[in-house]
């Protein structure tokens, strides 16, 4: 009777101990093939390069792919803040301190990264302008101001003409606050100077601007001389978006220019509509875009403008 039982015992034990391997060898399949992870791999892992098993361990990223995931390109851009730089003109802010959060305490007054990963521009008139120093009510103003450097070349002599490609830029923003007489410029398109084709002056060309809420465009027109100027400014009021987020986007296709205004909030949201034929008339200068809070106010120190950029985007074809 033991034998039988002992038996019995022996016989129980193979059969679950068969079972139980035959479940864990079908998971392990399941597992193997599932499809990857579309999510991104954990910027700290626990474990060391060395310490991961090989299937995890993921390719360091070309210098173009991790610009490509990064909201804002910022090699392509120069920050201008109103701070005298020791010649009376406003400091210059390059990528790598912005990149490298090495900007000092003065600087983070003007500039600053939020915690969502927007940044705020502030701006009020100190007399220090990209220009030069100047005192009050002289209609110059002060800005916190990116400037493009469209192909990354750390240089203001490389810009892009209206006569070949198509010309982008998309810009994510909000006001704040905006004292004063209630205007700021939020996004630009300027011409430069060339001498060498007879240009002697850098127009103002595109200017789009936040007025007590509302989104107006200035644009230049063809002027009765050979320079471009405020002669010749025309006028648009393109949408009401008050203290909403909102993204305005100007585009250069065919030598044209067009916008197109997106405001959630205010169930805004525009087909690109074209305002006017550049090359067409005439317009012959380079130019480069530009963005964030270019304070139209010079009747005091006190009175200020707060813009927070979201992202902004350009592209050249």
């Amino acid at each position: 009777m033991k034998t039988l039982k002992f038996l019995c015992i022996c016989f129980l034990f193979g059969f679950f101990t068969s079972v139980t391997t035959s479940c864990d060898s079908s998971d392990t399949e399941e597992i193997t093939t599932q499809p990857p992870t579309s999510e991104e791999p954990d910027p700290d892992p626990d474990t060391s390069e060395e310490e991961q098993p090989e299937e995890e361990q993921e390719e360091e990223e070309t210098e173009e792919e991790q610009e490509e995931r990064a909201s804002i390109t910022w090699k392509n851009w120069y920050l201008s803040v109103p701070i005298d730089r020791g010649n009376g003109k406003a400091t210059s802010i390059y990528y790598q301190a912005i990149e490298n959060d090495d900007l000092t305490e003065e600087e983070r007054t003007y500039f600053d990264k939020n915690e969502d990963g927007s940044y705020t521009f502030f701006t009020k008139f100190t007399g220090y302008t990209t220009s030069g120093e100047y005192p009050l009510d002289q209609k110059k103003y002060c800005r916190t101001e990116l400037r493009e450097y469209w192909r990354g070349n750390q240089t203001t002599t490389d810009n892009w003409s209206m006569e070949t490609g198509t010309h982008l830029m998309e810009s994510t923003l909000k006001v704040n606050h905006c004292d004063g007489n209630k205007q700021t410029y939020v996004a630009q398109i300027h011409g430069i100077k060339n001498e060498a084709l007879g240009l002697q002056n850098s127009p103002a060309t595109v200017k789009v601007q936040w007025y007590d809420g509302d989104i107006v465009i200035e644009y230049y027109q063809k002027p009765e001389s050979g320079e471009w100027t405020s002669q010749g400014d025309a006028k648009v009021n393109i949408g009401r978006v008050e203290f909403e987020k909102f993204t305005i986007f100007l585009k250069i296709e065919d030598g044209k220019l067009l916008y197109k205004l997106i405001c959630n909030t205010k169930n805004i949201e525009t087909e690109f509509v074209e305002l006017y034929d550049y090359v067409g008339n005439g317009y012959r200068y380079e130019n480069y875009f530009k963005t964030g809070n270019y304070f139209k106010w010079d009747d005091d120190y006190t009175q200020s403008a707060e813009v927070i950029l979201y992202d902004v985007k350009t592209t050249h074809n």
